[in-house]
């Protein structure tokens, strides 16, 4: 991905390459309680150097031309492994309108147009509305990953690893529905 590529838009979201005004809004987002839980330790300079500076792997996640959020789009490199990983986060403004499933769809249906067989997710084992809202898009659970991810202090955490392919649902999942 690349940020020459036309962005993503479904009936509410539109997934677009990052720019300089995405980061004033990312960073607030990223300070918010229930977001800084999850995605630890984003300075200013951290959130330009991962994403305003890196188009190729970054989609800013807007909903009524408001940044929203933001999503990583980790494509390997393997032609054997046609596997595409994903991080998302979504302001607290814009839960409850299933704005992440959108996101993720979009993404989703992407990359399996551009040849990529499975996507897979892993977040925290104690973010239970992410993966709620993961299992509602298709996700399949695959397994734990322990001792995943290292938290303020230092301790361990698992995270639970998530899967979609392709064969089930060769053109994407659905978009969720809207009213």
């Amino acid at each position: 991905m690349s940020d020459a590529v036309l962005p993503l838009v479904g009936p509410l979201v539109t997934l677009r390459a990052p720019g300089a005004a995405d980061l004033d809004p990312l960073v607030a987002i990223l300070d918010e309680p229930e977001v800084s839980l999850w995605w630890v330790g984003y300075t200013p300079q951290r959130v330009q150097a991962e994403f305003i500076d890196a188009p190729d792997v970054t989609r800013i996640i807007e909903v009524e031309g408001q940044t929203a959020g933001a999503m990583f789009v980790l494509r390997g490199e393997d032609p054997e492994y046609p596997t595409t990983v994903m991080h998302l986060f979504i302001g607290t403004a814009f839960r409850g309108r299933r704005v992440g499933e959108e996101a993720l769809a979009l993404a989703i249906r992407s990359e399996f147009a551009e040849g990529v067989t499975r996507v897979t997710l892993d977040p925290n084992v104690n973010n239970a509305g992410a993966i709620r809202s993961y299992e509602r898009l298709g996700f399949r659970r695959i397994g734990v990953l322990r001792d995943y991810q290292v938290r303020p202090g230092g301790a361990l955490e698992d995270a639970m690893f998530l899967d979609l392919t392709r064969s089930d649902f060769p053109d994407g999942p659905p978009l969720p529905p809207r009213d």
